[in-house]
């Protein structure tokens, strides 16, 4: 059985205050963010990859921006972004956990 538990799942520091977990098949990724460096005052730099993502906000407050666009999200909500359209987060709150699904696997997060 393919599980990952939070209490034992490795977390892998991506910078000073943000970690991600990563759980997956041969075909699918779900990442656990876990957000401690907010708020911010700007948005994170703007970043694409070739993947299909969806996003989950389980805690916090941010602003997403995918393209010209931007919305307010909060928990509870989700986004989809499509591959290769440029997209960034803002933290609006202290901390955030954002649950990230991609397809196909981001290689580059193994």
């Amino acid at each position: 059985m393919n599980v990952s538990k939070i209490s034992e799942a490795k977390a892998f520091e991506v910078k000073p205050g943000r970690t991600r977990r990563i759980l997956h098949t041969d075909h699918l990724m779900m990442v656990a963010f876990d957000f401690a460096d907010g708020p911010a005052a700007h948005p994170d730099s703007p970043h694409t990859h070739p993947h299909e993502q969806v996003t989950y906000v389980a805690e916090g407050e941010v602003m997403f921006f995918i393209g010209e666009e931007s919305t307010r999200l909060a928990p509870g909500d989700m986004v989809a972004v499509p591959p290769e359209l440029p997209h960034r987060i803002q933290l609006l709150t202290p901390t955030a956990r954002l649950i990230d699904t991609f397809t196909p696997l981001r290689q580059d997060f193994l």
